[in-house]
């Protein structure tokens, strides 16, 4: 397994880690790749890189659907960065060829950061073909 650190600048945004994702993969491996936040109040997604307005859509329907002020009663005061995380998820398995990450043309895998700024950490777990076969 290898990890790396990605270091937020917002209380919510979407990093591009697809080029620290692709520098973990083995050179020449084939299977998958499992890319995971081991964080509660930050996941993980594949969207549209072309575009920023798609990320920013995303995080001002996300901000709608789950409102930061909503009278929750989690203490810490970020319950809606749990919610949100758990409605992106924490990981995404990326399917690998010949060493290079096969995402569509569009694609780009991004940090979701629902309680930044914070220095988060990124497992990059290789996944070889007919494991758990």
């Amino acid at each position: 397994m290898r990890q790396f650190g990605v270091r937020t600048t917002r209380r919510e945004e979407f990093v591009d880690i697809t080029p620290q994702v692709a520098q973990a993969v083995p050179a020449d491996f084939e299977g998958a790749v499992l890319v995971y936040s081991p964080h509660t109040t930050a996941g993980v997604t594949v969207n549209e890189g072309a575009d920023p307005d798609v990320r920013r859509d995303m995080l001002a329907h996300l901000a709608a659907l789950v409102p930061e002020h909503a009278g929750f009663r989690h203490a810490e005061g970020n319950s809606d960065a749990h919610i949100k995380t758990s409605l992106m998820g924490p990981s995404q398995v990326i399917p690998v060829t010949g060493g290079r990450l096969a995402l569509g043309v569009w694609q780009k895998i991004y940090l979701c950061e629902f309680d930044g700024p914070r220095q988060r950490t990124v497992l990059v777990q290789p996944l070889a073909a007919g494991e758990g076969a």
